[in-house]
């Protein structure tokens, strides 16, 4: 069990505040105008961006079959973790979202025809993170990313035993993300630790380990059995190669999505929190997310959940416009009192992994928005 607890020293600015208003339609004026921008020139980056993965990936593969010493070995696991990175995060993560969706001609970067090169369902994961997770960002029997499998993300969880050990999932999670992520995404997670939560009919059961296998078959059998089996002797230099690839995009990728929304000055809400307005959703969003700063290769390995603030408030659009627009939407935040969270990697890593430390313990308080959340709720 938990307690309820306002924490003064934490900034929150309630749903019902005056300023909401003004803050929404000053929100409102960016979104109108980056909007308007966004057409064929960053259509033309995405496919600039495929074409530089499908690069890096044919010169991995092939350093990787011909490899005799360490430093093409090496080089050729770079170059194929780049490729993985640049297809999860800033290319695959981006299209099925739709950011290129109202761009005519966009072809196989239209989110209900792109294919993720990555073991998660499209249809799923669509659904658990574009409809559940970004609409009810951190509200509680909500935003199923309030926890991933065994790991507790917020006191509003009930804790269980297995909670004790979460930094022992954390690992786990952070060296097989792809798997794991499938797993949330099709809510196996959810079927398997919480057998008594799952009340599923049996076709509900075959259908979500049918959506699982629909990705894991074709890419771990492209990935760990295609490759080795045409290296012939040389299998278990490609098999090493491709698993180090892929676990060096995970633990990129993991590092990455658990700071967006985790820390204790970071604030959920109560089960039953709505907005009533765009204005207030936004400012659910921006006290709902982390920004960190990293320099621009990294950020574009990062996909842009760098700006996790920014891409919380508009979803829809390309990483580039939210890096474009970052200090705008800081000036916005600043101007309005509306928190705005940034810090360096690092530091964001540390908060992150502190709240991780905490929310193992069944005394994990909750800091954040008690009274203010009930101010939101309708009906639903």
């Amino acid at each position: 069990m938990t307690r309820n607890e306002r924490n003064p020293s934490i900034p929150f600015v309630p749903l019902d505040d005056p300023r909401v208003e003004a803050f929404g339609r000053d929100l409102d004026a960016i979104r109108e105008r980056i909007e308007a921008q966004v057409g064929p020139a960053d259509l033309t980056r995405v496919r600039r961006l495929a074409a530089l993965s499908r690069g890096l990936e044919i010169g991995g593969r092939v350093l990787l079959h011909f490899s005799l010493e360490p430093i093409t070995f090496s080089l050729g696991t770079i170059a194929l973790w780049l490729h993985k990175q640049l297809e999860a995060t800033e290319i695959g993560h981006t299209a099925l979202h739709g950011a290129y969706d109202r761009i005519e001609g966009a072809g196989r970067f239209h989110s209900t025809r792109f294919h993720w090169r990555v073991p998660i369902d499209e249809r799923s994961w669509h659904h658990s993170h574009n409809v559940e997770h970004h609409q009810y960002t951190n509200v509680a029997g909500r935003d199923p990313d309030l926890r991933y499998g065994m790991i507790r993300l917020s006191p509003r969880i009930e804790h269980k035993p297995y909670h004790r050990r979460q930094l022992w999932s954390v690992a786990h999670a952070w060296l097989t993300l792809g798997f794991v992520m499938n797993l949330h995404a099709t809510g196996l997670d959810r079927l398997y630790v919480d057998r008594d939560a799952g009340g599923e009919d049996r076709a509900t059961w075959a259908r979500r380990h049918r959506d699982a296998a629909r990705k894991y078959v074709p890419y771990y059998l492209y990935e760990y059995v295609l490759f080795p089996v045409l290296a012939g002797a040389g299998w278990w230099k490609v098999l090493l190669g491709n698993w180090i690839a892929e676990t060096l995009r995970d633990v990129y990728s993991a590092a990455s999505i658990f700071c967006g929304h985790v820390g204790a000055d970071v604030h959920d809400w109560p089960e039953g929190t709505r907005p009533r307005s765009r204005a207030q959703w936004y400012v659910m969003q921006a006290q709902s997310a982390n920004d960190f700063r990293v320099p621009y290769v990294l950020s574009v390995l990062c996909g842009g959940l760098d700006y996790q603030i920014e891409h919380h408030l508009f979803p829809r659009l390309p990483p580039e416009r939210l890096r474009q627009i970052a200090p705008e939407v800081q000036a916005v935040c600043e101007r309005h009192g509306v928190p705005y969270r940034v810090a360096s990697w690092p530091a964001t890593l540390r908060k992150v992994f502190a709240r991780l430390r905490a929310l193992a313990r069944p005394t994990a308080v909750v800091r954040d928005g008690d009274a203010a959340g009930g101010d939101a709720r309708a009906a639903a």
